[in-house]
């Protein structure tokens, strides 16, 4: 079993940086590809970026392309995402969620429905 707690959601303007926060107790947590969703109001959850297990490779949605950054600490348990220029439409809960991996890919961990483990969110506002 692995726990995900989610941190460094809050209200900031547009154009402003926000560095969220993601806490695994998995001990193996570097045999899981660590990945960022997002879910607004009354939309689906929508993939934003993954990491692979070494963090060598790195996976991002259009829309966040060149404004976020993933990474991740194995010797911390910990994965981030870096949102720099934020626009109202970044305005959502994000969620860190865990894969069990086989290889060391960051693309496999971007489908919703194959990711194991769940934090429970933390929401960002951006208000323009």
């Amino acid at each position: 079993q692995v726990q995900l707690a989610e941190s460094g959601g809050g209200l900031v303007q547009t154009g402003d940086s926000l560095r969220l926060s993601c806490a695994a107790s998995a001990r193996s947590f570097s045999s899981y590809a660590m990945s960022w969703f997002r879910q607004a109001p009354g939309k689906e959850r929508d993939f934003v970026a993954a990491i692979s297990v070494s963090g060598s490779n790195t996976h991002y949605a259009d829309s966040v392309k060149g404004r976020f950054t993933i990474s991740r600490d194995n010797a911390k348990n910990m994965a981030y995402l870096q949102m720099n220029s934020l626009k109202p439409e970044d305005t959502a809960v994000y969620y860190c969620a865990a894969d069990l991996a086989y290889n060391d890919s960051a693309h496999a961990a971007s489908d919703r429905r194959t990711m194991d483990y769940w934090g429970k969110g933390t929401l960002d506002t951006v208000s323009s």
